[in-house]
């Protein structure tokens, strides 16, 4: 490379990178296919538009690669096409949150409600958060837990939704590490007519290796990024039902020309490969393992005396309390003494949060990143083992 600064911080971040234990749940690795795609020559074309109808000359590849990119996300999740009675999917979002906004800005009116799950109860920013686009376009309507169990009361939201009629129903989590009962997400959306959206970003990749429900039953949209536990490149995914309602159709216009310009045919491209890497059988092994290594992590913390968030996981990832359970460590303090000693997590809010968000009660773990690396549950007993020797220390 030319640029030796650049190289130079490359080096560096593949050093950080191979040195420490990565327990942070939306990070993965992505195979060197994947990498190669990312990097290809279609970096370098212009495709705004949708195949067979774009803006600009010269798409006989663009169009074949988007295309290809569709049918082999259709494929992974076993969606039919259709119509009627079948799947659209959307394969353009830059990222999660973008995804997230143009399924906003296709279904809610201007000033409605949408039903999510707060972030200091383990939601996303764009699930309606004040501090977000979302929450200041549109009224956010919380999905409450149960206080005693930290899981979703499906009968209040069932009871909220009818009573304030939200347009959208978002479900889906960046720290709640249950699983999501989507029948009765569905009956609650029933309740007040509202769209069913669930927001599968982290957990895309269980579900495509049948390690945690599909949502595709219930659901209206689904949205999903494509890194995380699915392992591919940054970028995003929107799952629509075609139907008389034309859903498909108003999220398409909403990606484009509503929000964006032109595509990210390279993107793309690593998708595609990535989406045909999870179809195999060792994915399928791999999804599975995540989960057995993340239910060995949580079960050994809480052996060692840390409190666990709703007792356990069903999922990818673990939210331990650091301060609320009387250990009087902050969010903020445990991620940076664990990073000092090579263990990469991030600070998070836990239910009933009494704290600021960028010094919370707890901590989030995911054990994705550290699996492909070929961690099993004895090796996440000793991280956990590790986790509270550094906490309890204070090194």
């Amino acid at each position: 490379m030319k640029d030796k600064q650049i190289e130079k911080l490359i080096k560096a971040e593949e050093q950080r990178q191979k040195k420490v234990i990565n327990l942070i749940p939306s990070e993965n690795y992505v195979s060197k296919d994947v990498l190669l795609a990312i990097g290809s020559i279609f970096d370098n074309k212009y495709a705004e538009g949708y195949p067979r109808a774009r803006y600009y000359g010269g798409q006989t590849n663009t169009d074949k690669l988007e295309e290809l990119c569709q049918e082999r996300a259709l494929k992974l999740f076993k969606l039919p096409k259709g119509p009627p009675g079948g799947w659209a999917v959307n394969v353009q979002p830059l990222s999660g949150s973008p995804a997230n906004l143009a399924v906003y800005v296709a279904l809610a009116p201007v000033g409605s409600k949408i039903m999510g799950l707060p972030l200091s109860s383990g939601g996303h920013l764009t699930h309606g958060q004040k501090v977000s686009f979302t929450g200041k376009v549109w009224t956010q309507v919380p999905i409450v837990l149960d206080p005693k169990t930290e899981l979703v009361d499906y009968k209040k939201m069932k009871e909220d939704a009818a009573r304030e009629k939200p347009a959208v129903i978002v479900v889906g989590f960046t720290a709640y590490p249950r699983v999501v009962d989507f029948r009765k997400c569905r009956e609650a959306a029933d309740a007040c007519g509202a769209y069913l959206m669930v927001d599968m970003s982290h957990f895309a990749g269980l579900v495509a290796g049948g390690a945690y429900p599909s949502p595709f039953e219930y659901a209206d949209v689904v949205t999903s990024t494509t890194h995380k536990t699915l392992r591919g490149p940054r970028g995003a995914l929107i799952f629509s039902k075609r139907d008389e309602r034309g859903i498909d159709k108003k999220i398409d216009r909403a990606i484009f020309p509503g929000l964006q310009g032109g595509p990210h045919m390279g993107q793309i491209a690593g998708i595609a490969v990535a989406l045909k890497e999870d179809a195999s059988p060792a994915f399928k092994k791999y999804a599975k393992q995540v989960v057995k290594n993340a239910r060995a992590l949580a079960a050994e913390l809480a052996k060692l005396g840390w409190r666990i968030i709703s007792g356990g996981t069903d999922s990818h990832l673990v939210l331990m309390d650091t301060w609320m359970g009387g250990k009087g460590i902050s969010g903020k303090e445990a991620e940076a003494l664990l990073e000092k000693n090579g263990i990469i997590c991030n600070k998070n809010t836990i239910p009933g949060e009494t704290r600021s968000p960028f010094d919370p009660s707890g901590i989030r773990l995911g054990t994705p990143a550290e699996t492909t690396r070929g961690r099993k549950e004895k090796d996440f007993i000793s991280i956990a083992r590790r986790i509270d020797k550094i906490l309890r220390g204070k090194k």
